[in-house]
C-alpha cells in the first residue's frame, strides 16, 4: 500500500471516533477559537484530546519520543488547517491527522522493514478500494458512509475488533488482552469482516 493509499484510506474511515467522553469545551468552541487565530486553541486541544492522538500514534510508532513528536506535529496542522477546514466532527478531524502523520512517519523510518502498521495496511488493501479510485473527496466521502453503514450492520465483536485493529491501530496480541481471545479467532474475525466489507462495497459499486 502505498503513502497517498493509506492516507486516502484513513481520511474515509470514520466509525471510531462516535464514542467521546465529555469535554471541557464543546466542539463548536474549540472550533471557533482557531477561527479567532486564538492560541489557547492548541492548548485546550492538548488538554481535551492529547491523550486521544497518543494512544493512536503509539499503536502506529510503538516508540514514545517519535509518538510525542507526531502529536505535536498534530497540533500544528490543526492550528494551519483550521480555518478554512470546518470539520463537523473534531474528534473525527483531528483522528484522521493523527493516523495520517503516524503513517507518515512509521513509513518513511521503516521503508524497508515490515512491522505492525505495515501488516495491518496491508490487511486494508485487500477490502478498500486503491487511492487512484477515491482520489475525489465526495468518493471518499460515500465511502466513509458506506463503511460506516456496514459496520453498524456486522455483530458488535466484529465491528468492535475491526474499529481498534484499523482505527486504533491495536497489535493482535494488544485484542487478545482487550477481548479475551486466542489470536486464531481475532484473525478468523477480522478474515471474515474484512471480506464482508469487500463484497458489500463491491455490491455497492465501488471497485476494489
Amino acid at each position: 500500500m502505498t503513502n497517498t493509499q493509506a492516507i486516502n484510506l484513513h481520511c474515509c474511515f470514520e466509525k471510531a471516533p462516535k464514542r467521546r467522553e465529555v469535554k471541557t469545551l464543546t466542539d463548536t468552541s474549540l472550533i471557533e477559537l482557531y477561527n479567532q487565530r486564538d492560541e489557547s486553541a492548541i492548548a485546550k486541544t492538548a488538554e481535551q484530546y492529547g491523550a486521544y492522538c497518543e494512544k493512536i500514534a503509539m499503536n502506529i510508532l510503538r516508540n514514545r519520543e517519535d509518538a510525542d513528536e507526531c502529536v505535536n506535529d498534530v497540533y500544528m496542522k490543526m492550528w494551519e488547517s483550521i480555518p478554512p477546514a470546518c470539520p463537523e466532527s473534531f474528534i473525527a478531524y483531528i483522528g484522521r491527522i493523527a493516523r495520517n502523520l503516524s503513517i507518515n512517519r512509521h513509513k518513511s523510518k521503516n521503508a524497508k522493514k515490515r512491522g505492525g502498521t505495515a501488516i495491518m495496511l496491508d490487511e486494508l488493501s485487500d477490502c478498500l478500494p486503491s487511492s487512484s479510485n477515491t482520489e475525489d473527496e465526495s468518493d471518499a466521502r460515500r465511502l466513509g458512509e458506506l463503511i460506516n453503514t456496514f459496520l453498524d450492520s456486522v455483530k458488535e465483536d466484529e465491528m468492535l475488533l475491526f474499529v481498534r485493529r484499523y482505527w486504533y491501530a491495536d497489535s493482535v496480541n494488544d485484542l487478545k488482552l482487550k477481548f479475551d481471545m486466542s489470536e486464531s479467532r481475532i484473525k478468523t474475525i477480522l478474515f471474515r469482516t474484512r471480506n464482508k466489507l469487500k463484497d458489500y462495497l463491491t455490491k455497492e459499486g465501488i471497485m476494489i
